[in-house]
């Protein structure tokens, strides 16, 4: 994982509620352990239409959110089976997050520890977001703040370890690797062969 700290990005909005796992990628597209290729299939019986052509009325085949790296999605995002897929289509389709009034536990803990920062916002922001699409946002994950283009924020919160790993580019097994020396002497302190 490289190293996120700041993203600024225009927003793409999906404001249906309770998008669970299987709308964000089919379980028919989850014949992989690999992540690559996975963001063709996020969303893909909202994105194509039956002869696999785009669905021109879908959100985020509209114009204007080619390109957008931030999800605002509908109250309760994520929701369904848990499954590490969803959060790696949403990253190889190009979102780097998620912001929404509601996301699921699980959903919420694989996006983290996947890179994929996902934020819980207060019902007003939630709502100013769903209303103003397309606009500009300056996410800054140290400072745990989301800039609006006339200058106003929105403050968020996220676990301290997963704020951490997203800052240092690393998940869960890179950050014990980062600190295997230390890991190591305390086991010998302890008379534990390392």
């Amino acid at each position: 994982m490289k190293p996120f700290t700041t993203l600024h990005s225009c927003t793409a909005v999906l404001a249906h509620e309770n998008i669970d796992t299987d709308r964000i990628i089919p379980a028919r597209f989850l014949t992989t352990t690999g992540r690559e290729g996975l963001g063709r299939h996020a969303f893909h019986d909202w994105r194509y239409r039956a002869d696999g052509s785009p669905d021109p009325a879908f959100p985020l085949n509209a114009p204007a959110a080619q390109g957008c790296e931030i999800l605002v999605a509908g109250r309760n995002f994520g929701c369904g089976s848990s499954r590490e897929h969803a959060p790696w289509a949403l990253l190889d389709y190009g979102i780097r997050a998620v912001l929404s009034s509601g996301i699921a536990d699980i959903f919420r803990s694989n996006a983290l520890r996947n890179g994929l920062l996902a934020v819980v916002l207060g019902e007003a922001e939630h709502r100013y977001l769903l209303k103003h699409p397309h606009i500009e946002l300056a996410i800054d994950i140290a400072q745990g703040t989301i800039e609006l283009p006339d200058g106003g924020r929105f403050r968020f919160e996220i676990d301290a370890f997963a704020r951490h790993c997203l800052l240092q580019g690393v998940d869960q097994l890179g950050f014990l690797q980062q600190h295997s020396a230390q890991i190591n002497a305390y086991e010998i302190s302890r008379g534990v062969e390392a």
